[in-house]
């Protein structure tokens, strides 16, 4: 399932912009900044250093896993 992974990007507030948490479905050498953080919320020349602050994570998840779990804990 494509919902099944993720990239997420954790920014810290940069400046005069808050901290923001971005999702979105890439593949896992497409997983930075540059390619999550979408829109840019820092002009050009801020880019770099707003995207060194971001923590980005590549995260895979079994959603068959997660409902057969839930199944067994109801029963």
């Amino acid at each position: 399932n494509s919902e099944d992974v993720r990239c997420k990007c954790i920014c810290p507030p940069y400046k005069d912009h808050p901290g923001h948490i971005y999702n979105k479905n890439v593949s896992q050498k497409d997983c930075d900044c540059l390619h999550v953080v979408e829109p840019m919320p820092v002009p050009g020349p801020d880019v770099e250093a707003y995207c060194l602050r971001c923590e980005c994570k590549y995260e895979e998840r079994s959603s068959v896993t997660i409902k057969v779990s839930n199944v067994i804990l109801l029963a």
